[in-house]
């Protein structure tokens, strides 16, 4: 007890060191100094920014760098104007707002009870509007009558901009005039540092999503430009808050439903959607927690006033040591993939803290004991599926380094630039031509992107089928089958027989010397029957 208690203290110390820190007071937040240091972090187009341009749909994931006004309506407009335009030129987006917390201060201001949900919110705008009067943005004790569209979208406590020139996209740091203390949190995701190096600073995270995107390779180098700006799609939250909380809503409630992280975590390389809803956690939400649990309230009341009943992806993922906050990393483990220099780490003091983390977030519902021998199952499981692939591995990339490949030096073109080629890379599931990839190598790409992740997120989300039958391990025995079959056969077919990978050089020397050897024996067995003969000749 007395260690974990030191640990926390030691914990608040550090969050509370840094600039941009989840659990800052109010009054510690230098919005310009967050506003400043977001901008100069944010990669833009990333390092490969040469190779590409952007498509007229990506001014909407990445308006900072590529939003303009349009020119459809010139001149000055006032905030009422805006509300009165846009009610009949987009209905659907007016009255979302209309429905909104932004469009209905009054009524938080004015709560008369305290057991209402969302009473928490009076005390939440008041911390805004102090927010806005240290930016001057208000005169202190001044409160906002709405939040209209020309806050979100020219300047707040603006009465009028130039359409043509002033309009805005919002991004994270337009959110975070207001919701400062949030923009915080989810920024100092990006503190974040791996023991070992295994990812580097920041990553994998929502804080990071636009970097890690831009500067992946192949993202960069295809020429399909309309079919790569569908990863932007969900690697945008560097950018933008309307991911979680849909504009023009900005609901919280919608936010705390797990059908909000549902558009992007899903499908094959990180079904957790799936996986969460086939769980007994998910059964519990679609036939309880629907119908009766309480969203309104925020995540630290879920149970005692919320109702809920079993876990939420933001009750597990927001929460660490009991506080809850948009810095959604403070307990990751395993991150977006599975890896040898993760699994042969987890003994580490940073990973077991974390895991003794995720016990404590288990044992809101389990007992200490379930959560960790459940957690250790599930890593053992995960090293389980990492050894098989990482088996794979080898004899994938000795048919590449051998040269054995169907088509490897006849009709194998590069990959487009800044990509490399290599065995089964991460480009092949997104790039083909001629021999490149071959099918060996496009099953192996399955497997350390698809299947192995598949069974992780199965093993975590405690998901039976997620890494049994339907997905996970029996997916990844299938593709290691392909992978040994097409390894047989390619050797054989090249008069290669070698086993474990070994090369034709080393094979023909094994060869050339195995000959020998026979000769050698054959010779002196001659020679010894010669000799044999000679002598009974002589008797």
């Amino acid at each position: 007890m007395l260690t974990k208690i030191l640990k926390s203290m030691l914990f608040l110390l550090f969050v509370h060191a840094l600039p941009s820190v989840a659990y800052a007071k109010q009054d510690d937040i230098s919005f310009q100094q967050l506003k400043d240091k977001y901008y100069q972090d944010h990669p833009g187009k990333g390092k490969f920014g040469d190779l590409w341009e952007p498509i007229p749909i990506q001014k909407y994931w990445n308006p900072k760098d590529f939003y303009k006004p349009p020119t459809t309506v010139t001149g000055e407009v006032t905030r009422e104007q805006c509300v009165v335009c846009h009610q009949s030129v987009t209905p659907g987006a007016f009255h979302a707002w209309q429905n909104s917390t932004h469009a209905n201060l009054d009524k938080i201001r004015n709560m008369p009870n305290a057991k209402d949900p969302r009473f928490y919110k009076k005390a939440k705008l008041a911390e805004v509007e102090q927010q806005l009067a240290k930016q001057g943005l208000l005169k202190e004790g001044e409160q906002l009558k709405d939040v209209g569209c020309i806050d979100c979208h020219g300047s707040v406590g603006a009465k009028s901009i130039q359409h043509d020139k002033d309009l805005v996209m919002p991004d994270r740091a337009q959110c975070g005039t207001c919701h400062t203390t949030e923009f915080a949190e989810a920024e100092s995701e990006k503190e974040q540092e791996w023991p070992q190096g295994q990812w580097s600073k920041g990553h994998p995270s929502h804080a990071m999503d636009w970097k890690a995107n831009v500067e992946t390779a192949i993202w960069a180098g295809m020429a399909e430009r309309e079919i790569a700006q569908g990863c932007d799609m969900c690697h945008y939250q560097q950018n933008k808050c309307d991911g979680c909380h849909t504009r023009h809503t900005f609901s919280a409630a919608e936010a705390r439903q797990p059908e909000a992280c549902s558009t992007c975590h899903n499908g094959v390389d990180h079904n957790e959607w799936e996986n969460y809803l086939l769980s007994k956690h998910g059964t519990v939400y679609l036939t309880q927690g629907k119908q009766k649990w309480n969203f309104e309230v925020p995540l630290k009341d879920a149970i005692t006033k919320g109702g809920y009943t079993a876990p939420t992806c933001q009750t597990c993922h927001f929460e660490f040591e009991g506080e809850y906050s948009h810095n959604l990393v403070r307990k990751v483990r395993w991150a977006f993939n599975p890896t040898p220099a993760i699994a042969d780490n987890l003994s580490h003091p940073w990973f077991e803290d974390r895991k003794e983390a995720w016990q404590q977030t288990c044992s809101n519902c389990h007992s200490p004991s379930f959560a960790e021998s459940y957690l250790t199952a599930a890593d053992k499981g995960t090293i389980a599926g990492l050894k098989v692939e990482q088996e794979a591995k080898k004899v994938v990339e000795a048919l590449y380094n051998d040269g054995l490949l169907p088509g490897q030096k006849t009709n194998r073109p590069q990959p487009p630039k800044p990509e490399k080629d290599a065995a089964g890379g991460f480009f092949q599931l997104f790039w083909a031509k001629g021999n490149n990839p071959s099918h060996v190598e496009r099953v192996y790409a399955d497997m350390w992107e698809h299947d192995v992740i598949k069974l992780y997120k199965g093993l975590f989300h405690a998901n039976p089928g997620g890494f049994t039958y339907t997905e996970g391990w029996s997916e990844l025995m299938r593709d290691y089958a392909i992978i040994m079959d097409e390894n047989t056969k390619l050797r054989e077919a090249a008069g290669k027989t070698a086993q474990n990978g070994e090369s034709p050089t080393r094979a023909a020397l094994r060869e050339f010397k195995d000959a020998v050897a026979s000769r050698y024996v054959l010779g002196s067995l001659l020679v010894a029957a010669g000799i044999v003969v000679i002598r009974s000749r002589k008797r």
